[in-house]
């Protein structure tokens, strides 16, 4: 068969038999008289190789990146490195399944997806978990806002200002802060054209990593308030033993808390939401083009995560708090560079939460418009609406951490594991891959490996509601 030029590549481009049909060949016939589904070959992508990363790479990194440390402190350094590489590569085998699926029948969205493997049921199941993971998200990125720009702005003022000054309230700030930043960005009508903010939000980080870094050789352990700022886990060791263990390394150890770290790891590592919208603004885009996207986006974010909680630990050892930051107020090391930071990390998560917010406009689009054409007047007034609901949200929920709790349970584990693993199966077809072939019993044992991850999480969530255990437990 002589090679077959498409969107400029031939096979030769490194696509198999089956990556290279499912690309350009649609597997399922197409039926007369039906409209024939969008198709990625239908829009050519224009972001280059490099902003797709960094799109990418802003949408895996989130607000959790500050409760690393801590979940190392709950599993020792080494358990803490085998769940991270775990997830990690849990999280590309993921997108693997994902884009062969969406190849496979040429569509560029989730819901879609879910279109094609369940019907209408799949579609509204797909939109409806990809947007309240997201909006939890959002929601999660504008209480750091809220908690953390009235102290960069006091800071800057100086201790003379009025703290009842309206400039401190953090509610007036989300508001301001949503109106002048987010709400432009996310009227961007593609989210190509976020690869420069999520460039500089990603640069922020490094700069948090970096200070992280930096204070580790400037922190002195023990702290004053060490007791203060000690897991739960240390102050009954130290109670128990009668000695101060707080500024020692542990390599394994498992307590109460350590079941919740694998759920923090995991959702560190959702990004599915925005994989298909950046597959589809991708320049001269194939399968294997955006796994490398992919890979590279990953392994970046892997990097960060595990020096960020290495040397986050290692500063602070069981003194570390659920969020570094706080942590750092608390030891009394507060200085011209961690207020810096403070602003570095609030820049990064204001940036991300317009790149969050498009995969859930695209989602209810799918459920509400699915066959109108672009409207401005649509686009805009989904964002404005969603921007209203998040700011609702954390204006007048004071606590949400049991809500952000049950949704990191019942999302993260939908859209990373049984959400691809059941697309997977049910949309590439039989005579290409049989049931009992090994991909696609590989891919059943993913999405079973996704309920047990979502019943063992909670299970362990209604039982820290039923004992009130993690209320005893200080942070965010």
């Amino acid at each position: 068969m002589e090679l077959q030029k498409i969107n400029g590549h031939s096979r030769e481009d490194g696509f198999d038999g089956l990556d290279a049909m499912a690309e350009h060949d649609e597997f399922l016939p197409h039926k007369p008289g039906v409209k024939k589904e969008s198709r990625f070959t239908d829009f050519k992508g224009k972001t280059s190789f490099g902003m797709s990363i960094f799109n990418l790479s802003n949408a895996i990194m989130g607000s959790g990146i500050l409760g690393l440390a801590y979940a190392m402190a709950n599993t020792g350094i080494i358990l803490f490195l085998i769940l991270l590489v775990s997830i990690a590569i849990l999280s590309a085998y993921s997108i693997h399944l994902l884009l062969k699926s969406a190849g496979v029948v040429g569509i560029r969205a989730y819901e879609q997806l879910g279109n094609r493997a369940f019907g209408v049921p799949g579609k509204i199941l797909a939109a409806c978990i990809i947007t309240v993971h997201n909006i939890g998200a959002m929601s999660s990125y504008l209480f750091i806002v809220k908690s953390e720009l009235p102290l960069v702005i006091e800071a800057f003022l100086g201790e003379q200002v009025d703290k009842g000054e309206w400039f401190l309230d953090g509610n007036y700030l989300i508001m301001i802060v949503s109106a002048a930043i987010i709400l432009p960005l996310a009227l961007m009508k593609h989210l190509g054209y976020l690869g420069y903010t999520s460039g500089f939000s990603l640069s922020c980080m490094v700069f948090f990593l970096i200070s992280v870094i930096y204070k580790k050789f400037n922190t002195f352990c023990p702290l004053a308030n060490a007791h203060h700022n000690a897991t739960a886990a240390a102050l009954l060791h130290t109670a128990a033993s009668g000695a101060n263990d707080t500024c020692e390394a542990k390599l394994f150890t498992v307590n109460p808390q350590t079941p919740y770290t694998i759920p923090i790891l995991a959702f560190a590592f959702v990004c599915h939401p925005e994989v298909l919208p950046i597959y589809t603004e991708l320049r001269d885009a194939t399968k294997k083009r955006m796994q490398k996207v992919a890979n590279v986006s990953i392994l970046a974010m892997f990097v960060m995560y595990l020096l960020t909680a290495l040397f986050g630990y290692l500063t602070f050892y069981g003194g570390v708090e659920s969020e570094l930051l706080h942590t750092y107020s608390q030891a009394g090391t507060l200085d011209v560079l961690l207020l810096c930071v403070r602003v570095a990390v609030l820049v990064a998560v204001t940036l991300t939460v317009p790149v969050v917010l498009f995969p859930i406009r695209r989602a209810l689009l799918q459920i509400f418009f699915p066959e109108k054409p672009f409207s401005w007047l649509v686009h805009i007034g989904i964002a404005f609406c969603l921007i209203f609901v998040v700011n609702l949200l954390v204006i007048f929920v004071p606590s949400i951490k049991d809500i952000f709790g049950l949704i990191g349970a019942t999302s993260a584990p939908s859209l990373i594991f049984i959400l691809p693993g059941i697309f997977y199966i049910r949309i590439v077809p039989e005579d290409q891959e049989p049931l009992r072939s090994r991909p696609k019993i590989q891919a059943a044992c993913f999405a079973a490996l996704g309920v047990v991850f979502m019943i063992t999480s909670l299970t362990f969530i209604i039982i820290d509601w039923v004992t009130g255990a993690s209320r005893s437990v200080g942070g965010h």
